[in-house]
């Protein structure tokens, strides 16, 4: 099977044997049920991966249904299409691009081992750069007169560093305060501005091409703040994420470290653009953060397909979004340090797979990536859990726990576990109230996701084992994951908006957008 034409999901068998699966049983499944009838269902509907162990016993699915899964992503050839991203082919077809995210992470060659001509020369070029980024966090964490660290990016180049360093606070050194500035929204850097101090400062400009309209607006923002503060020595207090170093030169920048195309923003933290997360936890703690991915990364590329996590999750979405029909997935993680992680996982999966045609352009007769969202637990549960339990929508929740604490004060963890055990159950098992105010219905999915502490490593784990389950929801679908054109339209016809703010000029305005352009004049 050539990986790169491989059958689109709706072409094969075991397609249509999941749509008579799901019209004789799977649609009437119930949880309760099937828990009743098979006292061993959450070790079969369970297992354990590289830092993460996962039961999807609470889930929809049934021993048949999950073997026609798997010969679903057999006939779709999903091995074959690991193998070949995993080879450095260019499966980014649209842009040309081999997709190589999980080069980042990989350990540098040892003596006698082998790989593609291609991956050999890019992972040398990987762990230079690596080296060079890491001795310079080391160097800002060692140097006592910088405290504030300010990331100015956007998507990729904020939303992956700022959850990675929130997750890891209590790894970080007490002695750097760390900030990120994305939107260009004038309020948010006038807010931190005045809590800065010129000669104490370190600004990381990320931008990839050191054009995006964001972050540059932030980034001279910031360089006119610095100078009409006194400020002088720009390239001391100023670093680049980028390829763009003669950019970056002329703004007065020459400490600069780059990446490579095969690189998509969201897939980057893992890069130079990850230099907020090396100076927060450290060059040692960040090599564990990628190798808690390779980890990942190695258990995707060679599991079998009965225990590979990433697979088992990414057929999943497919049975819940085009089966069952289901709109959305919400993300419950149970740890206050990753808060941000429904936002970065938005991103992650869709910009991924938010697409309507397959990679030759064909419109696709079929739904795509749900919408993603969440809050963390126990917040989440006095604001949106109402309608999780009772709405008639059905929404799978995915929970994230840990079960360690890293912090000592009594009784807290304990009442936080407890609470996301029993939502667990509670959507599960429901409740019958003849009055129907109290009635939970019950049978509403989830699955449930457990790291043992939360680290460098088992975070890397886990965000390697989101994206590659959005590879294998992609992979099924038939379409590129890897290229986001979704984003441009906006960008350009902003473009035009902009000087006809100034000019009040509406000539070839549709009335809508003329009439708000009057108003906001």
């Amino acid at each position: 099977m050539d990986a790169l034409n491989r059958p689109r999901c709706d072409a094969v068998p075991a397609w249509t044997q999941l749509q008579a699966q799901f019209e004789k049983s799977g649609a009437a499944l119930d949880l309760r049920q099937a828990f009743a009838a098979d006292p061993q269902r959450f070790e079969a509907f369970s297992q354990d991966a590289p830092y993460v162990f996962a039961d999807l016993s609470k889930n929809r699915i049934d021993a048949v249904t999950q073997s026609l899964l798997f010969n679903l992503a057999r006939q779709c050839g999903v091995e074959q299409y690991r193998d070949a991203m995993f080879a450095g082919e260019k499966i980014n077809t649209t842009e040309g691009r081999a997709v190589m995210h999980f080069l980042l992470r990989k350990s540098a060659l040892a003596q006698g081992e082998s790989a593609p001509a291609a991956i050999k020369n890019d992972l040398a070029e990987v762990h230079a750069t690596l080296d060079a980024m890491l001795g310079f966090a080391e160097q800002v964490r060692a140097d006592a007169a910088i405290t504030d660290v300010v990331n100015i990016g956007i998507g990729g180049s904020d939303l992956g560093p700022l959850m990675a360093t929130l997750a890891l606070d209590a790894f970080a050194t007490p002695t750097k305060r760390m900030h990120f500035v994305s939107n260009v929204d004038g309020h948010e850097l006038a807010a931190l501005l005045p809590r800065l101090k010129v000669e104490s400062t370190l600004f990381l400009i990320a931008s990839k091409t050191f054009t995006t309209t964001e972050t540059m607006t932030n980034a001279r923002s910031a360089k006119a703040w610095f100078e009409a503060q006194g400020g002088t020595d720009t390239a001391r207090h100023f670093a680049a994420l980028t390829t763009n170093v003669a950019a970056a030169n002329s703004f007065g920048i020459s400490t600069t470290f780059g990446f490579w195309d095969w690189v998509g923003g969201r897939y980057s933290m893992w890069s130079a653009i990850g230099l907020p997360i090396a100076i927060a936890i450290g060059a040692g703690n960040f090599r564990d953060f990628l190798a808690g991915a390779q980890a990942m990364d190695e258990h995707f590329r060679t599991a079998p397909m009965e225990q590979n996590l990433p697979i088992r999750l990414g057929l999943l979405d497919v049975w819940y979004r085009n089966f069952h029909g289901f709109t959305s997935r919400s993300i419950a993680p149970y740890h206050s340090a990753l808060r941000r992680l429904p936002a970065y996982l938005q991103q992650l999966e869709m910009e991924s797979n938010g697409k309507q045609v397959d990679v030759q352009g064909r419109k696709l007769p079929f739904d795509t990536c749900p919408v993603l969202w969440g809050e963390p637990g126990t917040n989440g549960q006095h604001a949106y859990f109402q309608m999780l339990h009772q709405g008639t929508d059905v929404v799978p929740v995915e929970f994230v726990a840990v079960k360690k604490p890293r912090h000592s004060l009594p009784g807290h963890h304990n009442i936080l576990l407890a609470n996301v055990v029993a939502q667990a159950q509670a959507l599960m098992v429901g409740k019958e109230d003849a009055g129907g105010h109290r009635n939970f219905p019950g049978n509403r999915p989830s699955t449930f996701l457990l790291l043992d502490d939360l680290t460098p490593a088992s975070l890397g784990a886990l965000i390697a084992l989101q994206e590659h389950r959005v590879f294998v929801s992609g992979a099924l679908w038939g379409i590129n994951s890897f290229d986001q054109w979704g984003v441009e339209l906006g960008k350009v016809l902003a473009k035009d908006i902009e000087p006809r703010l100034l000019s009040g000029d509406v000539a070839g305005l549709d009335s809508s957008t003329a009439g708000l352009l009057s108003k906001l004049r």
